[in-house]
């Protein structure tokens, strides 16, 4: 098997995206280059084609005065111009003939032999009938070799043209399929590295979240997956750590009941002076250690509430759930005290059924209600309310007491943490409800807030915020 690290993946990605667009590159120089090279080619026979025509037609105008002027004055000085006048004209033609691709056709072959007639005219002796036709012939043959030259420039220009756009699509294509193949190595070098970069991030959030039940396994480049293992590693220390945790702490708890269960007992013996009167030091003494003794019974009560809800954080029991059912439930749980302090809670609900984890946001909104009902003054009012956004739900607990300190806001969620803020009545708390509210809500994939004390309204404002699913 080929292990490949994440810098090795990157190089690869890199080399490649580089190999593709050099490619499309060296193509593009090689199609120019050879347009290039050819418009050049184009150019020299064009340029060879002009020059031997406009040669041809000088030398034709000279050949013609020589011979008219041979035949008047008869020196043989203008019949050796005539004959140079041929020879100039006849290289002429042969330059247009070594041009590749000419349409001349049978051209050449006839201004040789009218040029050769009308030479024959000249040099004998007899009468000279039939110098003008022949004169008229040549002039009609350089006319159809001018033609055919420029006919034949039009036919290289279109070919010319045509080539350039051939080139032009042909560039056009390399550069799409080189940019086409750079981001599809792109999105691969992408889905390749970002894969396990978010099994990584997933698994960082479960570890996070003491949720310790999934192995972590993250798939990708050699150091990514090594990586996945000391994950993984981690998550089973962290998952025996909490055990042994969980455990020190049942025993703990246990040990520390057995005991004071002993001194509960015994204090109730000297309360109800079974073991003989008690003056009022001896009574005084015996209520101090009462109220010590309940006190320290809530803390390990508490200790035992705040391990049970790390532990039901774990569980997973999500099941349609009503959201007015859900309020009313939370409040008929509290109704005994609601009443005993002629409080007042309304409830609003849309009328909505959501995929939720109905155990666990019973507690977490028993909880809320719970301090809202110590807090709330005599006769005052609560609110729950609860929107639905989307795939969110948002349920706020709104009451009318002191609220919470902005110097508290921070640190009201810590376990066993209370504000300084007192309640209007005596109570027994020990400051782990809203540690618990906070552990089950990101057991659930939610938050809890609390918006900040800004003195226009009382009371304390908290919201939680849940994430579900439509329910059929």
């Amino acid at each position: 098997m080929i292990r490949i690290s994440f810098r090795q993946s990157m190089l690869a990605g890199f080399l490649l995206i580089a190999l593709l667009l050099s490619w499309a590159a060296v193509s593009s120089w090689l199609l120019l280059e050879q347009f290039v090279q050819q418009s050049r080619q184009h150019g020299e026979y064009a340029l060879q084609l002009s020059a031997s025509l406009q040669e041809l037609a000088d030398r034709t105008v000279g050949l013609e005065r020589s011979a008219r002027q041979f035949t008047v004055l008869n020196e043989p000085v203008l019949l050796e111009r005539f004959d140079e006048n041929v020879a100039h004209a006849l290289a002429a033609i042969k330059r247009l003939e070594s041009i590749p691709a000419g349409s001349w056709g049978a051209l050449p072959g006839d201004w040789r032999q009218a040029v050769d007639r009308l030479s024959q005219e000249l040099h004998q002796s007899a009468p000279r009938a039939e110098l003008l036709p022949l004169l008229n012939r040549l002039a009609e043959l350089n006319r159809a070799l001018e033609h055919a030259g420029q006919h034949w420039m039009d036919q290289q220009n279109a070919a010319l043209l045509a080539k350039l756009e051939q080139g032009r699509r042909k560039l056009t294509s390399l550069v799409a399929a080189a940019v086409v193949g750079a981001f599809l190595v792109a999105l691969a070098m992408n889905w390749w590295l970002s894969r396990p970069l978010g099994s990584i991030e997933q698994a960082i959030e479960r570890l996070g979240e003491s949720r310790f039940d999934e192995p972590v396994t993250v798939p990708g480049p050699a150091d990514l997956r090594r990586v996945g293992r000391r994950l993984d590693w981690l998550r089973q220390r962290l998952d025996k750590l909490e055990s042994e945790r969980e455990r020190t702490l049942r025993h703990v708890s246990h040990e520390l009941k057995t005991p004071l269960t002993a001194l509960r007992e015994g204090i109730a013996l000297l309360q109800e002076q079974v073991l003989g009167p008690l003056d009022g030091s001896q009574q005084e003494v015996v209520d101090i250690l009462q109220h010590n003794v309940m006190g320290l019974q809530g803390h390990i009560e508490s200790l035992l509430r705040l391990n049970a809800a790390s532990f039901e954080a774990r569980r997973s029991g999500s099941r349609p759930l009503l959201l007015q059912q859900l309020l009313a439930d939370v409040v008929q749980g509290r109704d005994l005290q609601i009443q005993a302090r002629q409080l007042t809670v309304l409830c609003n609900a849309p009328a909505v059924t959501r995929e939720l984890d109905a155990e666990k946001l019973l507690v977490v909104l028993d909880n809320l209600l719970s301090n809202a009902i110590d807090f709330s003054p005599q006769a005052g009012v609560i609110h729950l309310e609860a929107v639905v956004l989307g795939k969110i739900v948002r349920i706020a607990c709104i009451d009318q007491g002191p609220g919470v300190a902005n110097d508290d806001a921070e640190r009201i969620f810590e376990p066993f943490v209370q504000g300084s803020r007192t309640s209007p009545t005596p109570r027994q708390g020990s400051g782990v409800g809203l540690s618990i509210v906070r552990e089950l809500m990101t057991a659930m994939g939610g938050r809890v807030m609390l918006l900040s004390d800004d003195g226009k309204a009382p009371g304390a404002h908290f919201w939680i915020e849940v994430p579900c699913e439509s329910s059929g």
